[in-house]
């Protein structure tokens, strides 16, 4: 390892051990079961958001085989909220894998690990080095960016050349007898110090080394070269109420909120006032053989995914008979905490229960 290298390594493992303040309920945790799931409910999630989740699952389901016998409807429930529900229903068939493949005992390799439904090679690095400490290098958003800086690289890191780059350099620097240590480590460095806004570069301990401050690089490095497209999307959700009930269905097709509940929907390509949706053939398709009536029109919503812009309006109509179409659920409006709902949809629920029915 070159003085650089070993400089690097060195200093992160004293910062850690000096100065690493940073709490959370699975550091240090030794249970793979608990890594592996604090690591799935922490992709795409703030440590502040997933933090209450994870203590809700543990306590709800203690150990894997508890997670794998329970119904599914239940899992996503208690998941509700912290959006990309492919994790969660990726989560619940990974425990049913374990349950039947490893007698309910999580398995102890990394190749086995990475095997599960949902694991990348970050998740199983990180359980396999904080469980069992395999020197597996983790390779997530913070480590790229500290690692970027301190060595100026300037190869996009979601390029093959990158992934690649950076995945033999942080392999290289992994001391194999303290895998969970510098792992952990790492990622806490770069969510405390080097941060993705306004690092605290006069107080790194790496700062003589690194060579994006050296360069003034701190605030281009690191590098991508794909940039996000943002797709717009318009959901008109209709509230179609019989009396004190109201239809709802499960999401199935290959999109977002699988699995999911939601009203009767009806997408347009832009925004619609009323009188063009009633005009819509939907709408009317809708309603042939039951006439509503509009009661309630909310305020728009909006909800931001990574890659769409989700805008929504909720419209109540009533109905004086059941509607035809045979793929909607009449459920009592007091029932429907019992069913998983998006995150636009429970915040409209939160913010109209008392005025739905």
């Amino acid at each position: 390892m070159t003085a650089s290298r070993l400089f690097f390594t060195e200093k992160l493992l004293e910062w850690n051990r000096e100065a690493n303040s940073r709490n959370m309920p699975w550091k240090g945790e030794k249970n793979p079961y608990r890594i592996w799931l604090s690591e799935i409910i922490l992709q795409q999630t703030r440590v502040e958001q997933g933090w209450p989740y994870y203590e809700r699952f543990i306590q709800h389901y203690p150990t894997v085989t508890d997670l794998a016998q329970a119904p599914e409807e239940e899992v996503f429930r208690l998941w509700q909220g912290l959006g990309y529900y492919a994790r969660c229903k990726n989560m619940l068939a990974a425990a049913r894998e374990i349950t039947d493949q490893y007698q309910g005992k999580f398995p102890d390799q990394y190749d086995q690990i990475k095997a599960l439904k949902g694991i990348g090679p970050y998740t199983a690095a990180a359980v396999a080095s904080f469980a069992f400490n395999l020197p597996h290098a983790v390779l997530d958003g913070n480590v790229y960016r500290v690692l970027a800086r301190y060595f100026g690289i300037d190869t996009p890191i979601d390029s093959t050349a990158g992934k690649k780059q950076f995945g033999e350099l942080a392999q290289a620097l992994l001391p194999a007898a303290a895998a969970a240590e510098y792992n952990q480590s790492i990622m806490d460095f770069g969510a405390v110090v080097c941060k993705p806004q306004q690092p605290t570069c006069n107080d790194c301990p790496l700062n003589r080394k690194c060579i994006a401050r050296q360069q003034q690089l701190v605030a281009v490095l690191p590098v991508k070269t794909k940039k996000l497209q943002i797709k717009k999307r318009y959901f008109n959700y209709l509230l179609v109420t019989l009396e004190d009930n109201i239809y709802i269905r499960k999401r199935t097709e290959n999109d977002i909120w699988q699995n999911l509940h939601e009203f009767i929907l009806i997408e347009t390509d832009e925004p619609t006032d009323i009188t063009h949706l009633q005009a819509a053939p939907a709408f009317q398709n809708i309603f042939k053989s039951s006439p509503g009536t509009v009661e309630n029109i909310s305020a728009p919503f909006k909800q931001q995914l990574t890659h769409q812009t989700i805008h929504t309006r909720f419209i109540t109509v009533a109905v004086k008979k059941p509607l035809a179409q045979q793929d909607w659920m009449l459920v009592p409006g007091t029932e429907l905490n019992n069913y998983a709902f998006p995150k636009t949809i429970t915040s409209f629920l939160q913010q109209h229960s008392m005025q739905l029915f």
